[in-house]
């Protein structure tokens, strides 16, 4: 099952970091924040992915491309044989990565609609954005999405006080999808989807389309959008207090979305 990871908006909240990279490549400690969200799904067994690409997604590229590099110490000889010794040993050696080209203007629609052809044979597929780390029992959402049946289940988290709101019916369903309104309170999209290959039904062929526009309301229409209700942690990283406040409880070693080794 496929884990695809959208990581080519620009993060204009984050202008003091996102002015030189790419959101998902801020860091928390030493790894990126789309390094935190790709092992946590990896502890659950999860380890093939596609990264959707977009604002300087080069970056993206050259930390996977020379990943031992970046994350380990290294002994290498400077004369003409290069020989390179890696002293750490790689705990991410059975990860899959597909790095997709999904244009630097693209909105989240399009660019899942742009990575179907690497889904694969599978009728499920995991779906989720490069900037918010909770601790989701990821098995637990698919669990709940098999019983479901639905095209899309997403993850309802309890928001900071500024997002957009779920309305919630019985047995899972949602029956208002409202992007960022005025008073939001209850659940919000938190991201960590579970998604039948129907959803690219539902994506139109226009570069400007968001997921969580036209797309989620004629799932919410269709009585196909599902909702599994996390209690635990969520929490994004637009601002730059957000940015600090994720990274203080990393370095205190506390962060809510690292699992027990």
């Amino acid at each position: 099952m496929k884990v695809v990871i959208l990581c080519g908006g620009k993060g204009t909240r984050l202008y003091e970091e996102t002015e030189y990279r790419p959101k998902p490549m801020v860091p928390i400690g030493d790894r990126p924040v789309l390094w935190h969200i790709m092992k946590r799904y990896a502890q659950f067994g999860h380890q093939n992915f596609v990264l959707c690409l977009g604002y300087k997604g080069e970056m993206i590229k050259d930390f996977f491309r020379n990943y031992r590099w970046h994350v380990g110490d290294i002994t290498l000889r400077a004369g003409d044989s290069g020989s390179v010794e890696f002293h750490a040993a790689n705990e991410e050696s059975d990860w899959t990565i597909t790095l997709a080209e999904t244009g630097e203007l693209s909105m989240t629609a399009y660019r899942v609609r742009l990575i179907q052809q690497y889904v694969g044979s599978d009728d499920t597929f995991l779906l989720t954005y490069g900037d918010g780390l909770g601790d989701v029992d990821i098995n637990a959402v698919i669990d709940f999405h098999r019983k479901q049946g639905k095209v899309c289940t997403l993850t309802g988290v309890h928001p900071p006080g500024r997002f957009g709101e779920l309305g919630i019916v019985e047995e899972g369903l949602v029956n208002e999808f409202n992007e960022k309104p005025q008073a939001a309170g209850g659940f919000i999209n938190g991201g960590y989807m579970v998604c039948n290959k129907r959803l690219f039904d539902y994506l139109p062929d226009n570069p400007d389309m968001m997921l969580e526009d036209e797309p989620m309301k004629r799932l919410v229409a269709d009585g196909e959008l599902a909702v599994y209700c996390h209690e635990g942690f969520w929490h994004p990283m637009d601002t730059y207090a957000e940015f600090r406040y994720l990274n203080k409880v990393w370095s205190q070693g506390t962060a809510p979305w690292v699992m027990p080794s």
